[in-house]
């Protein structure tokens, strides 16, 4: 029995664009099985990032098919695929997407309020202080560094105990020395939520640490 958590069969996608339809990805297939870590990589334009929203279900392929946890996206309208993830996916992204007028303690605890469940302040707190920032709760972002507020992001996607983490570019704005300390915390807070990982990344060093790796070149998978 197949233990995959994200399939991709035969995926494209094309966008219209003044003169003819350009083809982002093309013919892509792909299975992550439950508890893995996979990259995504390649060069900037090659597809990676619109690769992720896709097996996330933020947007639909113009060909072939997706499950995500065993469910088909495409007989999902949005609001059933919204209500998916965020029940089961987490995402963490490159430019933090921090709510300007919450404070640290407040954006971990987001994710649960628009779940609708309870928000539980003891697992934000504990959230926070996995990724060392215990004391600085009451902190706006304005008020934290840029590495802090990764950290804030990091913290917040594990909020809701999420089957699948999303990651695109995840320490592609912060230091060298800080992107290694987001991506020891990454691989950790994946490591004791059992998370299944997918990574988009041009770093190869990241990309390593990762069980396995698909290489995009011109929207195309060219190595696994």
């Amino acid at each position: 029995m197949s233990t995959s958590v994200i399939r991709a069969v035969s995926v494209s996608k094309q966008v219209a664009t003044a003169t003819s339809p350009l083809t982002i990805l093309q013919d892509v297939s792909l299975e992550v099985e439950s508890g893995e870590a996979v990259a995504l990589v390649g060069v900037s334009g090659a597809g990676k990032s619109t690769l992720m929203t896709l097996l996330a279900g933020l947007d639909v392929p113009s060909e072939g098919e997706i499950h995500l946890l065993g469910m088909a996206l495409a007989e999902m309208d949005e609001e059933a695929r919204a209500a998916l993830r965020s029940d089961a996916v987490g995402f963490v992204f490159q430019s933090f997407l921090l709510i300007p007028s919450l404070t640290a303690l407040e954006n971990v605890m987001l994710p649960a309020i628009i779940k609708g469940t309870a928000a539980d302040e003891c697992r934000a707190r504990e959230l926070l202080g996995k990724v060392g920032l215990s004391g600085r709760e009451s902190h706006l972002p304005s008020q934290l560094s840029g590495g802090e507020q990764q950290r804030v992001a990091l913290a917040r996607a594990f909020m809701t105990h999420p089957q699948i983490l999303f990651a695109d570019e995840p320490t592609g704005n912060l230091d060298q020395h800080t992107a290694a300390t987001i991506a020891d915390l990454l691989f950790a807070l994946n490591r004791d939520h059992g998370t299944t990982l997918v990574l988009v990344t041009h770093d190869p060093q990241l990309a390593n640490r990762c069980d396995r790796t698909f290489t995009l070149e011109g929207g195309m998978v060219v190595d696994v």
